[in-house]
Formats: C-alpha cells, structure tokens, sequence
C-alpha cells in the first residue's frame, strides 16, 4: 500500500509523516513522531491506555487512523507538564501513590485533565464512572480516585500547603 503525506499538530507541533492510509494514530504518534508515553495495550479502544485528546476530548488512539487526524490538534501526555513542573493531576498521582507500574497511567490523566476542565468538583461515584473506561491492572483505583480528588481540590482552590 501507497504511503500518503499527513500533517499532524501534536502537542502544538507541526509534524508532517509519510504514512499507510491504514497506520494507527497511536503507532504514528509512537513510532514516527516518536512520543512514547502513548501507550497501545488492547489495540481495541478498551483499555485506555492510548487515550490522547483530540480536539481537547478524550480519544483512544488506537481506534483512529492517522490519515484522520489532519486538521485536528491532538495532545500527548507529553505536553500536560509545562517548564518542569507537574500538572495538579500528575502531582497529586505523585502525592496519593496512583500508580503502579505507570503503563495506564498517560490514558488516565489525559482522560480526566479533559473531565476536570468541564467538572472540577466530581464526587466518587463520578470520577470512577470516568475511570471505568481505563483498565488499571495493578491497582484497587482507591489511590487514583484519591489522587483524581484530591486534583480536583487543587485546581479549584489551589495547591494546599503541607
């Protein structure tokens, strides 16, 4: 098959990659532009360790061609840290122990650093209906929830002092 030139905007980059019209977003993201915090675990859309945002909304990448997203602004876990310093959703995971292993991780940030900008005071039972589209194969998601709390708490009234 015909490779095809796509323009991608990644992370407010331009990126222009000669592509299969049948190649993965997630892989071009990975493998061409070479942003691996991106991760592919099922290739199904049900995990959501792939999840990026399209437009500033969640979306699995693993569901999407490449060739789709020209015209789109896409944005990786890579760019949710801004000069060094954690978003309040990374700090917080790094404060409550949310992770583990780290594999599913990108999926659930860049899924609530979405849910948090429309809903910044989410109660329990909401946060883990959001959560339930990311499958965490370490955890109990009692630490997530806490830490996805917790951020909700920091983005509204600002970072607590210790």
């Amino acid at each position: 098959m015909a490779k095809v030139p796509v323009q991608l905007r990644i992370n407010q980059e331009d990126y222009q990659v000669f592509v299969e019209p049948r190649k993965l977003l997630s892989d071009v993201i990975r493998e061409d532009v070479g942003l691996t915090g991106t991760h592919v675990g099922c290739e199904h859309g049900e995990c959501g360790a792939c999840t990026i945002l399209w437009d500033a909304r969640p979306a699995r990448s693993c569901l999407l061609f490449a060739v789709q997203a020209e015209g789109h602004e896409i944005t990786t876990i890579e760019a949710v840290s801004h000069d060094g310093q954690l978003s309040p959703l990374q700090q917080a995971f790094h404060e409550e122990h949310g992770l583990q292993c780290g594999f599913c991780t990108p999926g659930i940030i860049m899924t609530f650093e979405s849910y948090l900008k429309d809903h910044p005071n989410p109660s329990e039972a909401e946060i883990r209906d959001v959560l339930s589209g990311n499958l965490c194969r370490c955890t109990g998601y009692q630490n997530i929830v806490c830490a996805i709390k917790k951020a909700a708490g920091m983005i509204t009234t600002g970072p607590q002092k210790r």
